[in-house]
């Protein structure tokens, strides 16, 4: 089964009275199971189409489904219960709610998915504990360094027990040992029955967690997944 299957994805951007074509005909598929690193130089579309397979933008052609589900198909409300109970997403720029602890923060998929405060509290710290966070669970963002918000980050992505998470460079603002152990946890993750993950990163140290590794440039796939990488970097 395919957690992820796209085709022909196209999206299209207005940028200074120009038309800009982010997506040009994508074809992807993750498959359940799987680890899937996307690299590719910056500004070549990894981002917009993570974005699309999570549900937050749509295509302007083609069909990207998940887990047998095209999101766009979905009226508004439809998609955004899906996306609250299958998607983990964790954001380059954190998008940490400023006036939330970190526990908060990272509660909050669960209480919009109706879990009661009180176990949604205790989930969070029990994920935020697993990311080395679990002296900070009362810090408020502005109290954390980039690193540690971007953990709360991903435990936030975590702790509703999503089956695709998505990331755009989870380990941008980690240190190599702090990396590592994200790492294994977000591996340990993806072998977990029915689950997915795809990463959108530029850092080398991390490529040895992927099962595949798919290679973008100007709006499209130029270079199949292919296998755990070799020492040649994808660039």
């Amino acid at each position: 089964m395919m957690a992820v299957h796209c085709r022909n994805l196209t999206k299209r951007y207005q940028a200074g009275g120009q038309e800009v074509m982010a997506l040009r005909g994508v074809h992807l598929d993750i498959p359940v199971g799987q680890l899937m690193m996307l690299v590719g130089p910056s500004g070549c579309g990894k981002t917009t189409l993570i974005s699309v397979i999570a549900g937050i933008l749509d295509q302007d052609e083609g069909t990207c489904e998940v887990y047998g589900v095209d999101l766009k198909s979905l009226s508004d409300r439809d998609k955004l219960a899906f996306r609250a109970k299958n998607i983990g997403f964790v954001f380059q720029s954190y998008n940490l709610l400023p006036s939330l602890t970190a526990q908060e923060n990272a509660a909050v998929p669960l209480i919009i998915n109706g879990v009661k405060r009180p176990l949604a509290l205790q989930a969070a710290r029990e994920i935020l504990d697993r990311v080395g966070l679990g002296q900070r669970l009362t810090s408020m963002p502005s109290q954390l360094s980039g690193g540690q918000q971007q953990r709360v980050a991903i435990a936030r992505s975590l702790v509703h027990d999503p089956r695709l998470i998505v990331c755009d460079e989870p380990t941008s603002a980690l240190d190599h040992d702090t990396g590592q152990r994200v790492m294994e946890l977000l591996k340990g993750v993806a072998l977990d029955a029915g689950k997915a993950l795809i990463i959108v990163t530029h850092d080398e140290r991390i490529f040895e967690f992927a099962d595949t590794i798919a290679h973008m440039d100007d709006g499209n796939i130029v270079k199949s997944p292919s296998l755990q990488p070799t020492s040649t970097s994808p660039y």
